[in-house]
């Protein structure tokens, strides 16, 4: 078995301060989430004292020395037992915004947004930006597309080169991803002499120099190193471009005879795209994949099936990645403690799965990186805020199906599983320990795939598929 070289460079200093936890249970255990339904009249009480609370917050100001004395003390308990939760706000906002009532939600989540901050404490920052997704949503209905001054979505625009490589550092979800794809590759393209990788979501290409690296390294010295082409996929011409430069250049000097081909995909029209097959390549303005007989073909969907619509679209784009008869597909997707579900317009459920998730990515980053990180604050507002604001958006309720629902999805399109190796997952864990040194993060394989998750709670899976 060939191992792929990590080739992680050293963790940022500031990683290595972390607080000291007991050891986690297995992964697989966590309980499940609340599924908590807001009942008529709840969200309209819940504001309604929070607005009494906010009245009332001067004169407890003014008592508090009365208060400490040991007079009106039941007075502030019943106030603050009156406040609603962060969590409470969010799921009210969502409801309210389900309901249409458009200045009430707006007014739940202003509230959180005054109160909360970018640079507090992880519950702080992820009620945050849970507020801001909801505002901005609220705002965009409430004048036809329009957002309030000071609200600009971050998920209408791409996350900065600098903001995507410092999750890298300071998290291990793309990494694991990236590594455990990789290596499940690198297992089914053994031997071949032609190699082709459909990446339906190239990005930055941070994904291949250690898949390039191993390939080469492998090659029979005999017969050289194998032909590498890759399609890189994307929204964005220019990011494309400068990836397959870098990719090139990394290819020149490993030796490794290498072609990469940028397609384009129309964000609004992406997976009407992949599905028929139509896709436009930056250079040549050609619609159609490049296929050769002679070439061994691995599909790369990291973080991408949740951006195609509904059960429809992802059945005709898995037949159609079928009907390419590759050697290995691989899937990598946020997982939930509950194990997803597929209703996209149960607004507040979203809402309260995204928290979940969200709430133990935000607690591990919280229990690793230290406080005032500016690296954690750029990962937070430009790669997490943006997700929640996808998640939390018209189509979002498709990211929280996890590994049951796609596999099913996969096996419907006539695939079968294609179990992970041990050494995958020996990789994966190795990963861990060498670049994120911290007691809660976990690797545990399940089901043929390999899941990483916070504790009890699973955040991300990669299966491979044949």
């Amino acid at each position: 078995m060939h191992a792929l070289l990590l080739l992680c460079p050293p963790m940022l200093l500031a990683c290595h301060h972390r607080r000291l936890r007991p050891p986690p249970p297995p992964l697989l255990r966590g309980l499940a989430p609340v599924k908590q339904k807001l009942q008529p009249g709840t969200v309209e009480a819940m504001l309604g004292s929070l607005h009494h609370h906010h009245s009332s917050s001067s004169s407890d100001t003014d008592n508090n020395n009365d208060t400490k004395n040991g007079s009106n003390s039941s007075g502030g308990v019943l106030a603050a037992a009156a406040a609603p939760s962060a969590r409470d706000l969010v799921l009210a906002s969502a409801d309210l915004l389900q309901r249409g009532d458009l200045p009430a939600a707006r007014r739940a989540a202003g509230v959180l947004l005054s109160a909360a901050s970018p640079r507090a404490d992880a519950a702080d920052r992820l009620a945050y930006h849970f507020a801001r997704a909801l505002a901005l949503r609220a705002d965009a209905r409430a004048a036809a597309g329009r957002v309030a001054p000071g609200l600009v979505s971050a998920a209408a625009r791409p996350a900065s080169s600098g903001a995507y490589l410092a999750f890298n550092q300071i998290a291990p979800f793309l990494r694991f991803a990236h590594l455990t794809a990789n290596q499940a590759i690198l297992d089914a393209v053994e031997g071949a002499r032609r190699i082709h990788i459909l990446d339906l979501d190239a990005a930055h290409g941070v994904q291949w120099p250690p898949l390039l690296q191993a390939i080469a390294e492998r090659a029979d010295p005999a017969a050289g190193p194998p032909e590498v082409r890759i399609t890189g996929a994307g929204a964005d011409r220019e990011t494309l471009l400068r990836t397959g430069s870098r990719l090139r250049a990394f290819a020149r000097s490993i030796q490794l005879p290498f072609h990469f081909t940028p397609l384009l995909l129309s964000c609004a029209a992406t997976h009407q795209q992949v599905a028929s097959g139509s896709t436009t390549t930056a250079s040549s303005g050609a619609t159609s994949l490049e296929l050769h007989p002679d070439e061994t073909l691995a599909v790369n969907c990291i973080m991408f099936l949740h951006k195609l619509g509904g059960q429809d679209e992802v059945a005709a784009f898995l037949k159609w990645v079928k009907a390419m008869a590759p050697a290995v597909v691989t899937i990598a997707e946020r997982e939930t403690i509950g194990g997803g579900y597929d209703r996209i317009d149960d607004l507040p459920q979203r809402a309260a799965v995204a928290m979940d998730h969200y709430s133990a990515v935000f607690e591990a980053l919280e229990a690793t990186v230290p406080p005032g990180s500016r690296e954690r604050l750029a990962v937070e507002q430009e790669v997490l805020g943006r997700e929640i604001e996808a998640s939390l958006g018209p189509a979002g309720g498709r990211w929280w199906r996890g590994l049951e629902r796609w596999g099913a999805a996969a096996r419907a399109a006539g695939f079968a599983a294609r179990p992970l190796s041990a050494f995958a997952v020996s990789q994966a864990r190795l990963l861990l320990r060498l670049h994120y040194p911290s007691e809660g993060y976990l690797v545990q394989e399940a089901r043929g795939a390999c899941f990483l998750g916070w504790q009890t709670r699973p955040l991300l899976s990669v299966s491979s598929w044949q």
